[in-house]
């Protein structure tokens, strides 16, 4: 028989009777380390309200949310309860948008606050912080 045919076959046998003990420590921490990491946060689609600008014309603020969430069971329901969330975010910020005088800035602080009591209410308990990512008017 010719040598290159001869190479495979010692490859197989070399490997075949090496221990393949040394990577399953690794695989077995990285499966431990993906039970212990927990989702947290989630992203809400932006939401828009209609304002009016100093002209007198219509614009629109664009607000992005999210919530982050500690407990894994409030997690739970807020992510079943999104389609929930985002209409109470859209009343809140249409009401709001509808008080703003044209022209000026919109009060965040103001606004968290407000997202954050329908939060808590679509909810039903307290255990979640809304966190604004941007809010512009155009």
């Amino acid at each position: 028989m010719r040598r290159h045919r001869l190479l495979p076959l010692a490859l197989l046998a070399a490997l075949s009777t090496a221990p393949l003990l040394a990577p399953a420590p690794a695989f077995a921490s990285m499966a431990k380390e993906d039970k212990k990491e927990q989702v947290t946060y989630f992203a809400l689609a932006p939401i828009n309200a209609v304002v009016l600008r100093r002209d007198g014309r219509r614009g629109v603020m664009t607000v992005e949310t999210g919530l982050e969430i500690k407990d894994a069971k409030l997690m739970e329901r807020a992510q079943a309860s999104t389609p929930r969330l985002r209409a109470a975010f859209a009343q809140t910020l249409m009401v709001y948008a509808a008080g703003l005088r044209g022209g000026s800035p919109p009060d965040i602080d103001h606004m968290s606050r407000e997202l954050q009591k329908s939060a808590d209410q679509v909810l039903g308990k307290p255990g979640s912080k809304v966190l604004l990512t941007s809010a512009m008017i155009n």
